[in-house]
């Protein structure tokens, strides 16, 4: 079939490029306009804007999915079929109508659970035991439409979204390509979404990713977890922002305070409401990340001296 594809983040490349050496043809990509990013707040093209770029694809980058000129030039190109992993943008039914098969989503959860922004990242934060990736058409209701096919994938103990996420990136790249060609030959149906089991997955912000250690420790590994690497879990010290990364409880542990600190030469161990948690990798702000022992070295915190204060 004749493709153009749409995506934006590094988690769509494996698919852009895995249709690439399909037997499907990608006529062009449509990705999210460039944005600042990084310290420097330096304009920087999408990561599938680059992969497409490389491949010697046609790039386009509207502002809204919605624009006349877009919509023109994808009429023109004339796909029978635009697979979406992770665009970013609302699509319209002037936009849903102008593929014959219309638009197909690779999805990284099990729908109908999950349906949203942040589908990993709610999975882990909620103990999920799995989750995994679904193809399903495009509808203008959020996430709703016909399944093809799903792919599932185990959640371990130490996961975290960028875990999960690099995994589901690449199983789920060959999901779409079977589906695309289920499609194509048309021995693959959408089949209607369960009614039962629905839960969305609103995209965590830098405020969500706050650790609070009055929690017991094993909603402040998930969160942690499930904020790793993005947008990234933090508390504060000292009055400054600390980001933290994954954490190990400790059952055995010493009885603290939440959000009590207690270094040694072996680990750093931080109270919650149960047992306390040691932490991994630290990074305070305006530094590099480093090791707990390392971050705690330098600034010694006293006996009483607490995370979250």
């Amino acid at each position: 079939m004749r493709l153009v594809f749409a995506g934006t983040p590094e988690t769509a490349v494996p698919s852009l490029r895995a249709l690439l050496d399909s037997g499907h043809e990608v006529a062009a990509v449509v990705t999210r306009p460039a944005a600042a990013a990084g310290r420097g707040r330096r304009e920087r093209e999408s990561p599938v804007s680059e992969a497409a770029t490389e491949a010697g694809l046609e790039v386009l980058k509207p502002e809204k999915a919605s624009d006349p000129d877009f919509l023109d030039r994808l009429r023109a190109i004339a796909p029978d079929c635009c697979p979406v992993v992770a665009y970013g943008a609302l699509l319209r039914r002037e936009a849903l109508d102008i593929p014959r098969h219309g638009w197909v989503n690779l999805h990284f959860s099990l729908l109908p659970a999950w349906r949203g922004a942040a589908p990993v990242q709610h999975a882990v934060l909620h103990g999920d035991d799995i989750t995994g990736a679904t193809t399903f058409e495009i509808e203008e209701d959020l996430d709703s439409g016909p399944v093809y096919g799903t792919v599932t994938e185990p959640i371990g103990e130490r996961d975290t979204s960028g875990d999960l996420l690099e995994r589901l990136a690449h199983t789920g790249a060959e999901l779409l390509v079977r589906t695309l060609d289920g499609i194509e030959s048309g021995a693959l149906v959408a089949r209607p979404q369960d009614s039962d089991g629905v839960s969305y997955a609103s995209k965590l912000t830098p405020s969500d990713a706050r650790i609070d250690f009055g929690a017991p420790a094993m909603r402040v590994d998930r969160l942690v977890r499930a904020c790793t690497p993005a947008p990234g879990a933090w508390s504060t010290f000292r009055g400054a922002r600390v980001k933290l990364g994954p954490v190990v409880a400790v059952p055995d542990g010493p009885r603290l305070e939440p959000g009590q600190l207690r270094a040694t030469k072996q680990r750093v161990l931080v109270g919650t409401a149960t047992h306390p948690v040691e932490l991994g990798d630290v990074q305070a702000q305006g530094k590099r990340g480093m090791s707990a022992l390392e971050w705690a070295r330098g600034v010694r915190p006293g006996e009483d001296e607490r995370l979250g204060e």
